[in-house]
């Protein structure tokens, strides 16, 4: 697991250091200077990776499509959360915070 960590942090620097860049020459650029494209983005990974997930144990999917899909989702989300000004460590103590709580208890908490 602590791979996936260090090539995330190593990911959500990179593409930090796209902010300001070009977007006609850096696809991250364009997502950074755009949230909503972002946004998009991120929903066409999830439901990709939904669809990999599914036929994983079909013939037209495996681990390695869900991986590769995953890892699509996984740099869209944190270019989303870089192009909308949420830091990684405000998500971590939202995180933090559920901890050791059931996770009915915590989805009943939230207001509608």
């Amino acid at each position: 697991m602590s791979t996936l960590f260090e090539v995330l942090e190593r990911l959500a620097a990179t593409i930090e250091t796209r902010k300001g860049g070009d977007p006609a020459t850096s696809y991250t650029a364009r997502l950074l200077n755009d949230p909503a494209l972002a946004a998009k983005k991120l929903g066409e990974e999830a439901v990709e990776t939904v669809i990999a997930a599914v036929a994983l144990n079909s013939d037209k999917g495996g681990p390695d499509a869900l991986a590769s899909e995953s890892a699509d989702l996984l740099y869209h989300w944190l270019a989303l959360m870089a192009a909308s000004g949420v830091s990684l460590d405000a998500v971590a103590e939202k995180l933090a915070a559920r901890e050791g709580t059931s996770g009915v208890a915590e989805k009943a908490s939230r207001p509608l």
